[in-house]
């Protein structure tokens, strides 16, 4: 009995040490995170749910007079055919710049990522640079830029391909089609840098077999290349989808919404109730159940991307297997 009550304390002893220096550890882990959790409280968390209270309100967010609504404000927000029309043209936007940016940035990504190209670094920074450019100097620049007298129309009457100048922001047959191009361009380089950390990640002894096996340039990036950055490319999709949805900046400042609400999406018609003077007195409750309204899609959104992705990898991981 001696002889296994020691072996039982031998045993025991390296698992009694590493409990409090797994305590320790998780004590400076959570010391390190607390800075951001409460940072993240103050201005996500904090915001997210004292909107969910102003959305039963009804309150200009200036006078004193305030009076609980409960789900009045989402009635009305359901019966207005303005607030459809912008949730509509989100839409609409996310659905010409996401494919596109997607799209461009990984050609882009997949042209740099060659080691043999000189001067990559250089055309590197040239595609990001527009990223650390402020979107409402970019915005009030494109507006000069693609105005009937602007650039665009310039070279684009030189060449031939117009007859007449055409004020691409101001009409509303374009200016979508505008607006995405320009957003496209402004984001290309953040979507070009996600890509390359996903292609710099493959290992280059598989190119290296595919070049021996004599597979060509198009093979190799639809059966190694495309398969192993997919599942990067499943988040690069997601935060490019909610980054299109929740787009404002530049619209405001190109289009403010225009013209005939063409352009309107939920930011700039939440922006319009919650501090704009145009409509009389601000409504910040019904403008906080517009964006509760449109953050609920958002977050379905996501969750049937992660059902899907997670779905897709697993089908990959058996593939694999067998």
């Amino acid at each position: 009995m001696a002889v296994i009550r020691s072996l039982a304390d031998t045993h025991a002893g390296p698992a009694a040490k590493r409990k409090p220096q797994r305590r320790h550890v998780q004590l400076w882990c959570w010391l390190f995170i607390a800075p951001n959790l409460v940072m993240y409280m103050l201005f996500i968390g904090w915001p997210i749910a004292i909107s969910w209270y102003y959305s039963m309100l009804d309150w200009s967010g200036l006078s004193s007079n305030i009076s609980f609504v409960g789900l009045n404000n989402f009635k009305e927000i359901i019966a207005d055919s303005y607030f459809w029309n912008a949730y509509g043209n989100s839409f609409v936007f996310m659905l010409g710049a996401v494919p596109l940016q997607l799209v461009l940035a990984l050609l882009i990504a997949v042209i740099l990522n060659n080691p043999k190209l000189r001067f990559a670094g250089g055309y590197r920074t040239l595609i990001f640079l527009p990223v650390v450019t402020t979107a409402s100097i970019v915005g009030i620049i494109m507006v000069y830029i693609w105005g009937s007298d602007g650039a665009v129309n310039f070279l684009l009457t030189q060449l031939g391909l117009l007859d007449a100048p055409v004020n691409w922001l101001s009409d509303a047959k374009w200016a979508m089609f505008t607006v995405i191009l320009i957003y496209v361009w402004k984001n290309l380089g953040i979507n070009m840098v996600y890509w390359l950390a996903g292609l710099q990640s493959v290992p280059r002894e598989l190119y290296e077999a595919a070049r021996v096996d004599g597979a060509g340039h198009t093979r190799t990036f639809f059966h190694i290349t495309l398969p192993l950055i997919a599942p990067i490319g499943a988040i690069i999709l997601l935060l490019n989808i909610a980054g299109s949805l929740k787009v404002f900046d530049l619209i405001k400042t190109m289009t403010d919404g225009g013209p005939f609400f063409a352009t309107d999406v939920v930011s700039t018609y939440i922006y319009r109730y919650a501090f704009s003077s145009e409509l009389g007195l601000p409504r910040l409750g019904y403008a906080s159940a517009a964006g509760m309204f449109f953050a609920f899609t958002i977050v379905v959104i996501a969750i049937l991307q992660t059902v899907v992705s997670r779905q897709f990898r697993s089908k990959q991981g058996k593939e694999r297997a067998s």
